[in-house]
C-alpha cells in the first residue's frame, strides 16, 4: 500500500555502456565521451514518449544505483575528491550510497531508433554501469538548468576545480591488441584514454610516492591493465574477457 512516505518505482528500461565494473567509471557525466544505449522495457516502447525530444540536443536521465542498495545509506561520506578521507553529509555530495539510491545524469541525446519492437535512445557522456535501471528521462532546459550565477563558497573551490588530467601512454604490445578491439568498438582507443587520464584509482593512491600495483579495469569485452609511474598512466595489456 502506496502512503506519503511510501512509494514503489518501477525501472522504465536499461542501458548499455562499456563500463563492466564500478571501477575506472567517470566521477560525473560528459568526462568522457563514452556512448549507451537506453532501452526501454515493452510497456513503455510506444514511439508517443519520446515525440518532441528530438528538439533537446541533452536531457537528464533519472536511474538506480543498483549495485549499492543492499549495502544501505551512509549520513556521512568520504568524497574522493577531497581526498578520500575527508567526509561530507551524503546531500552535500553526489555519493552512490543515498537513502533511495537515486542517481541523475545530464547527457547528449543521439537520437532515438527503434530495434525489434523496443524504444532505444542513444546517448553520450555515460558515467553509468551497464545494465543500470532508469527510472525516467527528462529534457536538459538551458534556460532554467544552466544557471549562471550559480557556485561553491570560494574556501571550496580548490576541491571542486575539474579533475586533473594524467598522460596516457600504451605500449607497443597494448597498442597491437588496441588496433584488433578497435576493428569492433571504434571508440575504444579514446575512450581508454580519456577515463584513465582521470587516474581511476582510489584517492588515497595518488599521494603514493612509488605505486607498483597493477590496476585493471574492464571497457565493453576487454580488460586493461595499467600503472602509474611518476604521475603517468602506462597501459600494459589490452585483452579480450
Amino acid at each position: 500500500m502506496m502512503t506519503n512516505d511510501s512509494f514503489s518505482l518501477h525501472a522504465i528500461g536499461t542501458i548499455s555502456t562499456p563500463f563492466r565494473q564500478k571501477f575506472a567509471i567517470p566521477r560525473q557525466p560528459n568526462l568522457a565521451n563514452a556512448r549507451g544505449q537506453i532501452t526501454l522495457y515493452p510497456e513503455y516502447s510506444d514511439p508517443r514518449v519520446f515525440k518532441g525530444l528530438e528538439v533537446f540536443s541533452h536531457i537528464w536521465v533519472l536511474f538506480l544505483f543498483h549495485k549499492n542498495i543492499d549495502k544501505g545509506w551512509k549520513p556521512a561520506v568520504k568524497a574522493p575528491r577531497l581526498g578520500g578521507n575527508t567526509t561530507l553529509g551524503v546531500f552535500a555530495s553526489r555519493s552512490t550510497h543515498r537513502p533511495n539510491n537515486i542517481g541523475m545524469s545530464a547527457l547528449k541525446n543521439l537520437g532515438i531508433e527503434q530495434i525489434n519492437n523496443r524504444l532505444v535512445l542513444h546517448v553520450e557522456g555515460v558515467d553509468l554501469l551497464n545494465g543500470t535501471p532508469i527510472i525516467d528521462i527528462k529534457p536538459y532546459l538551458p534556460y532554467a538548468d544552466s544557471l549562471e550565477h550559480a557556485h561553491e563558497a570560494l574556501d571550496a573551490l580548490d576541491n571542486y576545480q575539474p579533475i586533473p588530467q594524467k598522460e596516457v601512454v600504451i605500449s607497443p604490445e597494448a597498442k597491437a591488441e588496441l588496433e584488433i578491439a578497435a576493428q569492433k568498438y571504434a571508440d575504444l582507443p579514446t575512450l581508454i584514454v580519456a577515463v584513465l587520464a582521470q587516474d581511476p584509482r582510489p584517492a588515497y593512491r595518488h599521494s603514493v610516492s612509488v605505486d607498483t600495483k597493477i590496476y585493471r579495469t574492464s571497457l565493453y569485452e576487454y580488460d586493461i591493465s595499467f600503472v602509474v609511474k611518476e604521475e603517468v598512466i602506462h597501459v600494459l595489456s589490452i585483452n579480450a574477457l
